[in-house]
């Protein structure tokens, strides 16, 4: 009898914990390197900060969320934000507060659910991490951002830590495991290309917290870096770090005259009659460039909205390298390519939509007569 007690006893004993097995707090070390407590199982949790949702959807975990900063709202003539044209529903969530980091206490408060968890990128925007954790009681988890270029590490970091805390390890995994998959196939492709063979490029365009003219550029491009593409703009890096834009001189981009141009098509933004495109059909000094001559001038989907989109740095170094060395990627059709990386990333085939967003000039020779 005594014994039979005792299973019951231990049986009733595991019951419980399993009851309780969310309410057993556990600790995660944030991107900031700060402890941070946060209850054993989260179920619902809101993404403060530019790309924050991007990450979450990415490990397939974006039914946690409970409400959305008012990027979310917004419905732009352009949008190039794939996470966000793969799940239109995210548009019917409360809102927490404002876009890069504006939150507000006392509407995340209110909402019900509450969040478990605040994943929060960019902590030198918008709301001070620690007062929100504060003010809300809410634990704030620091999620760095990262990049693919340059130390990867960062990236795949934060989505290990996402992963760790929505219970989505196996898929972070994924993920990164994809990343690699595609950056190698890249790099397989064109290491054997030798110097002489590759033409000299520029990309203009690039958007830097809102859209820019053609002068704006990126010496580090992503998509040039991962095809070894000659970008006579990266002669502008400084030694050992890294510029992420900077705006040439219209000048210097007659001067370095090079074999193709691509532009970024976040410029369109600025209207018909200003931005790169209206740039490069009027502007005398362009007209006589060897890429305009030569029609060598080619529409990219803009990649750096509400911060990086890691999906479409990778479609951009395919449709790249296809333009640049097409025997090297003969079997490589771009905008399938871009849909196969979207479908993967955000569970959705989204470029026809993107590039319908920017006149479907995505992936196309532009015409500039």
């Amino acid at each position: 009898m005594l014994h039979l007690m005792r299973c019951f006893m231990a049986g009733l004993l595991l019951l419980i914990l399993a009851a309780n097995a969310g309410a057993v707090g556990r600790t995660v070390i944030d991107g900031a390197g700060r402890k941070v407590q946060i209850p054993g199982v989260v179920e619902h949790v809101i993404c403060s900060g530019p790309g924050s949702l991007r990450l979450l959807t990415y490990l397939q975990a974006e039914d946690k969320i409970v409400a959305v900063d008012d990027m979310e709202k917004q419905r732009p003539t352009f949008d190039a934000r794939p996470y966000a044209l793969a799940n239109p529903h995210f548009k019917k969530y409360p809102i927490f507060g404002e876009f890069r980091g504006h939150d507000h206490p006392e509407l995340i408060l209110s909402l019900e659910p509450l969040p478990q968890v605040i994943l929060k990128t960019y902590p030198g925007m918008g709301h001070d991490p620690v007062e929100l954790q504060k003010k809300t009681g809410i634990p704030v988890v620091i999620v760095q951002y990262g990049e693919l270029v340059g130390n990867r590490n960062v990236l795949y970091n934060s989505l290990r830590l996402i992963g760790k805390i929505v219970d989505r390890r196996e898929r972070a995994e994924k993920v990164i495991s994809f990343f690699e998959e595609k950056i190698a196939d890249l790099k397989h492709r064109t290491d054997r290309i030798p110097p002489e063979k590759r033409p000299t490029c520029f990309v203009g365009g690039i958007a830097f917290k809102g859209p820019h003219g053609f002068q704006s550029t990126e010496p580090g491009y992503p998509p040039f870096a991962f095809v070894g593409a000659k970008n006579v703009a990266a002669a502008d890096l400084l030694a050992g770090k890294t510029v992420r834009q900077s705006n040439v001189a219209k000048e210097k981009i007659v001067q370095w005259d090079p074999d193709v141009l691509f532009f970024d098509l976040s410029t369109l933004q600025m209207g018909d009659a200003v931005g790169g495109l209206f740039e490069l059909k009027t502007d005398p000094a362009y007209q006589t460039l060897s890429a305009v001559c030569s029609g060598k001038v080619y529409g990219l989907l803009p990649y750096n909205w509400y911060t990086r989109n890691f999906g479409s740095i990778l479609a951009n170094s395919y449709f790249i390298g296809k333009q640049l060395y097409p025997e090297f990627f003969n079997d490589i059709d771009p905008a399938q390519t871009a849909d196969e990386i979207y479908t993967y990333l955000v569970g959705k085939p989204v470029f026809a939509d993107m590039s319908r967003s920017f006149d479907n000039l995505a992936f196309q020779p532009i015409p500039l007569k």
